[in-house]
């Protein structure tokens, strides 16, 4: 069945493309090069254009690292609260260098009474070596102060042995290779030939659930694979008009994966890969100056100097 975006139920709020660190792994390539961040002005607005969208109940404020601008941060989930919808917040917890600390962060955020806290605690973000992680801290904070809380763990990629179809190396690990994952993390990982990749097991782009909306407008259904801008069309009209079967990169995807994307548009991005999301993703990248206002923008491909940091 086809609903399009008509269960959109969460709208993702990447509050700021800023980092204070630059991730191998980083969908979107943040950077502490990176300053583009929501005006609360254009919060508001998202706000009000969502309670025209019945079936949305959720936001989160994500990034980049939302704790830069904490004030917007702040502001944000007041306002959106005060609409009536649940919040949730993900972050890398450079801001917890105490429990004591971290929850002078969280206390306002716990008073406005925010349904989840998830916070990054793994390599990429830690070292254990150093003691427990500012991620520990936050998360002994958010206890104190009764906030629901939860980690996310990502461990590097790593070939391992055959899974029994046929005994070639399979890729450990959990991370999804898009964005700087696939320019710094591919390495010698086994790879498989571009033909096989015929369908997305990441997204549902019939059933489109939640988006991510970064500070230019755009309407991520995928990192850099957008449905339109709600700084230059109602949200309610771009969900109204999402026709996934007939858009040249989505119509692709949904039939034979990334594999059809590449044949469709017959472009020559190499014979293997190692995932679906990293044909995909080169695919997309290939195809960015033919379908600019699909896939954009160019900072999520890796191709503004701050993206590169």
């Amino acid at each position: 069945m086809n609903a399009g975006m008509h269960n959109l139920s969460g709208l993702h709020l990447l509050l700021t493309y800023g980092c204070t660190s630059a991730c191998d792994h980083c969908f979107v390539y943040g950077s502490p090069r990176s300053d583009q961040v929501f005006t609360i002005a254009q919060v508001r607005e998202i706000i009000r254009q969502a309670r025209e969208v019945p079936s949305v109940k959720t936001f989160y404020f994500e990034g980049g690292e939302p704790f830069l601008y904490y004030a917007h941060l702040l502001e944000g989930v007041r306002l959106a609260r005060a609409a009536g919808y649940d919040c949730g917040i993900v972050s890398n917890s450079y801001w917890a260098s105490s429990v004591e600390d971290a929850e002078l962060y969280l206390r306002p955020l716990a008073e406005l009474g925010i349904a989840d806290l998830s916070v990054s605690d793994d390599e990429f973000h830690s070292d254990p070596a150093t003691g427990p992680s500012r991620a520990e801290n936050a998360r002994r904070a958010a206890e104190n102060l009764g906030l629901p809380v939860s980690k996310i763990c990502l461990t590097p990629p790593c070939a391992v042995p055959g899974d029994g179809r046929g005994g070639e190396p399979v890729i450990g690990g959990d991370i999804t290779f898009k964005g700087r994952a696939v320019d710094n993390l591919i390495g010698n990982l086994p790879t498989r030939p571009a033909a096989s990749f015929t369908s997305c097991d990441q997204e549902n782009f019939l059933d489109v659930g939640r988006v991510h909306i970064d500070p230019f407008g755009w309407i991520h259904l995928c990192q850099g694979l957008v449905a339109g801008n709600l700084f230059e069309k109602p949200l309610q009209d771009i969900i109204a008009e999402y026709d996934p079967e007939h858009d040249p990169i989505i119509g692709p995807l949904i039939r034979g994966g990334p594999a059809e994307l590449a044949q469709t548009h017959a472009i020559d991005i190499g014979e293997r890969f190692v995932s679906a999301c990293h044909m995909c993703f080169l695919a997309r990248r290939a195809l960015l100056e033919r379908f600019p206002t699909i896939l954009t923008p160019p900072r999520v491909y890796g191709l503004t100097d701050d993206a590169r940091q």
